[in-house]
Parts: structure tokens; C-alpha cells; sequence
């Protein structure tokens, strides 16, 4: 497994360098073929709040698609271990889905997936402890420049991947966005799948013969189910 290390306004070090190598075999008891793991660190230069001014990205890169996880923190230690929290989850997600997928139809618990990692004062895991102070952050962060920034409007462009339902909803999980844009196999039209609630997704799409005050029929079904039930 090949490790690359990259940063932006800052110098990765050799002591970061060596504590990452020591906690990124994990990677591996969680993935297989697994080709290399992207390490990249950022610093805002000018930076209003130094609790969350360096970002660390990890991305797993091996067969299938890509697994991603970011976090900020006040140095660099932190945000990487915040971020391999997030990274070890989705990973576990990611093993969890492939056992279902090919036969075995009863998912690791989630107490029994962090079972083993410590566990906090207040009962949760570390891993929900760790998420729940990045998305502190990440607020306190947003509302810090919703009062002294101006409206920012960020364009970007992806491949057009033609691929199932199923599968937009785990490049979603995998990458840690809230939607995902994909070309449904089914119908061959742009479409977005975000998460609505725990478990439970929506799907969008814009089909130009409707009028503006019309709705196509809403249609549901179980993840990876063949079968459609149409909702009333």
C-alpha cells in the first residue's frame, strides 16, 4: 500500500509523517486491494478561526471507487485524527454493504462495529465524539462567514457516470457528501440522491414534459431490491 503525502502552506514533517504510517494499517484490516492512500494537508493562510485553519483529506484509492474523509483542527495531529475517525467508519460501512451484497443479509451492528474502540466519558464512541466536534466546528466556522464574508459561489464539474440508484447512494456515503449527481442506468436522466433521514434516501431528477406544478409518481423500495412499490 503506497502512501503520498502532499501539503499546501505548510511543511509535512517527519514526525507527522510517522504517526500517520503507524495508524494508517488499519486501512487495511477494513479494505482490501487497497493501491494507495492520499494524505493531504492544508493551511489557510489567513485564517479568522486558528482552532479550525489546517484541513487534512484522506482518499483510500484501490478497486471501485474512491473513500474520502476531511476534517479541520488547530494543527494538523488533530484534524488527521478526527478525519481517520470519519475514514474508519465509512470504511466499515463500505465492508459492511459488500457482506450484504454478496449473501449475508444481516449487517454488522453499529455497537458491535466500534465496540472495540474507546469509549468516552459522556457513552459515546470515539468516533462519534470525534464527528460531532468537526461538525461544531464546521458550523461555528459557517457562521463566522456568513457575518463577514460575501456570497461565494463555487462552480465544479464531474465526469457524467451512468450507474444505479444503489450505487449513487454509496459513492455518496463513500466520499461524505450530502447528494451525489449520477446519469440513472434506469432512466437515463440527471439525477441527484441525497439522504433524507438515518437510512432513508431520496432521488431527483428533472424531466422537461412535466409543467411546473406537476410531480412525477413517487415510487420506493429497499436498498438493493429488485422489486418497486409505488407509494399513493
Amino acid at each position: 500500500m503506497e502512501l503520498n503525502y502532499s501539503g499546501r502552506n505548510i511543511t509535512i514533517s517527519d514526525r507527522f509523517r510517522e504517526y500517520v504510517d503507524e495508524k494508517i494499517t488499519k486501512v487495511d484490516q477494513l479494505a482490501t486491494k487497497v493501491q494507495r492512500i492520499d494524505v493531504k494537508v492544508l493551511k489557510e493562510a489567513h485564517a479568522r478561526d486558528q482552532s479550525t485553519a489546517l484541513s487534512v483529506e484522506l482518499t483510500v484509492v484501490g478497486r471501485g471507487p474512491a473513500i474520502r474523509a476531511e476534517a479541520r483542527g488547530a494543527d494538523k495531529f488533530a484534524a488527521f485524527d478526527i478525519a481517520f475517525a470519519k475514514l474508519l467508519e465509512r470504511l466499515r460501512k463500505a465492508r459492511d454493504k459488500r457482506k450484504v451484497h454478496r449473501g449475508n443479509h444481516t449487517p454488522v451492528a453499529v455497537h458491535q462495529a466500534t465496540g472495540s474502540l474507546p469509549t468516552a466519558s459522556s457513552g459515546k464512541s470515539l468516533v462519534e465524539e470525534t464527528i460531532e466536534a468537526q461538525k461544531a466546528a464546521e458550523a461555528a466556522e459557517a457562521q463566522e462567514n456568513a457575518e463577514y464574508s460575501p456570497v461565494v459561489i463555487r462552480r465544479k464539474s464531474f465526469p457524467a457516470e451512468v450507474m444505479s440508484v444503489d450505487d449513487a447512494v454509496d459513492r455518496m456515503e463513500l466520499v461524505g457528501h450530502p447528494f451525489y449527481l449520477f446519469i440513472d442506468e434506469a432512466t437515463g436522466e440527471h439525477a441527484v440522491v441525497y439522504g433524507r433521514t438515518q437510512y432513508q434516501y431520496g432521488v431527483i431528477s428533472l424531466d422537461p414534459s412535466l409543467s411546473s406544478n406537476e410531480e412525477a409518481t413517487k415510487e420506493t423500495r429497499g436498498y438493493r431490491d429488485k422489486a418497486m412499490a409505488t407509494e399513493g
